[in-house]
């Protein structure tokens, strides 16, 4: 959820600690991830040029959040002290972090079980990028969504336009110059019984020059 809304890369959703999180506020603080590192898994700070790291969160986020954190405090109170408690939001049922490929192969088992199409975790966050292009919400905003320092990685990289929202955007230019060119007629007292041939007004009634 937090990949496909938020855009969040794999790293930053297993890295993600419980203290970056706040559900009455309805924020996020993406400033964490998990990385693997010679055999081993560290906790390091998010490295980024994007001014703001801090998103709002959805209504369905902070659902699917809240039923995260109790399902996690449920989970501890059944291991008791066998438990691992490690501050972050998605951990395995001993409380350790998911390594990174253990994501993926969580994820190939849903998406199976769904019988949905083979997509990939990063997928899901081109997904998000693509998303605000077809809702035609401004590149800023999805620049801030994404967290990327040039908006040319937002434009070029992650966002793709459908044929039909480019047959949309033709037929609202074709309109748009429709309608000048029925306003510059007007202006020049030219009627529905004329045209323009090589930018000379004629009068297609009799086949004379005005």
């Amino acid at each position: 959820m937090l990949i496909l809304v938020l855009g969040l890369r794999k790293g930053e959703v297993v890295g993600l600690p419980w203290s970056a999180v706040n559900l009455d506020r309805g924020e996020l603080d993406v400033g964490w991830q998990l990385q693997p590192v010679r055999r081993q898994l560290l906790h390091r700070e998010t490295r980024t040029e994007a001014p703001e790291a801090t998103l709002p969160l959805s209504s369905i986020c902070v659902t699917a959040l809240r039923i995260r954190e109790k399902d996690q405090a449920a989970g501890k109170a059944a291991a008791g002290t066998s438990r691992v408690d490690s501050g972050l939001v998605f951990t395995t049922r001993a409380g350790m972090p998911f390594e990174p490929r253990n994501l993926n192969r969580r994820f190939e088992t849903r998406y199976a079980k769904a019988g949905v199409p083979r997509i990939t975790v990063h997928d899901m966050r081109h997904t998000c990028a693509t998303l605000p292009a077809a809702l035609d919400v401004h590149p800023r905003v999805a620049m801030r969504i994404l967290r990327h320092a040039q908006i040319d990685v937002t434009m070029n990289v992650c966002t793709e336009v459908s044929d039909e929202k480019t047959l949309k955007a033709l037929k609202r230019l074709g309109g748009s110059l429709a309608r000048r060119r029925c306003c510059t007629l007007q202006l020049y007292g030219i009627g529905k019984g004329h045209t323009l041939v090589g930018g000379v007004a004629c009068d297609l009634g009799r086949g004379g020059r005005i």
